[in-house]
């Protein structure tokens, strides 16, 4: 569209997902083997800015502006003008452009894109989404990532409904839209019910291919795993396992503690190079295959593929004597790459 002569806001909901920023690791931002088993989708928007949990409960909000006229601050006085007109809600716009209340919680996020002409703004506002299932979802990743993606910036938050029960999705969007209506697009002015008369007013729109021709191409794009997840920065994981003593070979004693470490990089979602260290008690007792396991694993996605070409490589070394089960020392081995490539 060309905004030049109009400004538009879409206000629109999610089912339940976790969406992250442009520049940003999922694998550290969010819990992505609880994603996978709770059937909640993980997004990679276009515009910056760190992650958010979305659900029903969660409305988000877009400003569509011609890029000389992009102003977040306007934008996020215009919502803390309606909390306050439609509920009496006070709120605070901190300097990370957060809307926050009670001094400590925060309720919306924000995050833009700025293209040649034109600009979007977007926030998210917390009315009464499921704050447990956003915990969970959220968990963050604590072991051995290296990487220099943005990171989120994590903030105590609150759901609108529980400072105000009438709060609810449906009458905050009809609070914030009829304070836009009423609000010039230039400046914070309250130009009452003369403005909104002369505003177009609201107009539901219904995201398909029909009504938006090439809408659907660009969803395939967007929802792929290349762009989910093979945009992700190049980043290092690094895991260290102590072996267990029965695992050892019998007949020695270590001095130091034996342990398994294993050194990954990753680019473009794919495992680019791997490093095995076998401590010498694991080798003693039994273990050999690292090369193949390698081998195996380099060009994998870095998620429950990886961990399946490892299995293979170290049964492929069992052929020979018709052996078909991992012993051990090698589902040891497979529990350790499990660890690094599905858990927090």
């Amino acid at each position: 569209m060309d905004f030049t002569n109009h400004h538009v806001m879409m206000v629109w909901r999610n089912e339940p997902c976790v969406v992250i920023g442009r520049h940003q690791n999922p694998w550290q931002e969010a819990n992505v083997s609880h994603l996978a088993e709770k059937d909640i989708s993980l997004a990679r928007r276009n515009s910056g800015g760190g992650t958010v949990y979305h659900d029903r409960g969660n409305l988000n909000i877009t400003f569509f502006t011609p890029r000389e006229r992009y102003d977040r601050k306007y934008n996020l006085e215009l919502i803390k003008r309606a909390l306050f007109r439609g509920f009496g809600i006070k709120s605070v716009i901190n300097k990370r452009d957060d809307i926050v209340v009670q001094d400590n919680y925060k309720i919306s996020g924000t995050a833009a894109k700025l293209g040649r002409l034109t600009a979007y703004h977007h926030c998210t506002l917390l009315v009464n989404a499921n704050k447990a299932d956003l915990s969970k979802a959220l968990a963050k990743r604590e072991h051995g990532i290296q990487t220099k993606a943005t990171e989120s910036t994590r903030s105590p938050v609150a759901n609108l409904a529980d400072i105000d029960h009438k709060v609810s999705v449906e009458s905050l969007q009809t609070a914030v839209g009829y304070e836009y209506l009423r609000t010039p697009a230039l400046h914070i002015e309250d130009g009452g019910q003369t403005l909104i008369k002369k505003q177009r007013g609201f107009q539901f729109v219904n995201p398909t291919n029909e009504w938006f021709p090439g809408l659907s191409g660009l969803r395939n794009e967007l929802e792929s795993w290349d762009w989910c997840f093979g945009r992700t920065p190049v980043f290092t994981v690094s895991r260290t396992f102590p072996v267990p003593a029965e695992l050892l070979a019998p007949s020695r004693v270590y001095r130091a503690s034996e342990e398994l470490v294993i050194n990954m990089t990753v680019e473009k979602g794919l495992i680019s190079d791997v490093t095995l260290n076998i401590p010498p008690g694991l080798v003693e007792s039994g273990f050999h295959g690292e090369a193949s396991v390698i081998t195996h694993l380099k060009g994998k996605r870095f998620t429950s593929e990886a961990l399946s070409a490892l299995q293979d490589a170290m049964l492929t070394r069992h052929l020979s004597n018709d052996i078909k089960k991992l012993d051990e020392k090698e589902q040891f081995v497979a529990k350790c790459f499990d660890q690094v490539v599905n858990t927090i």
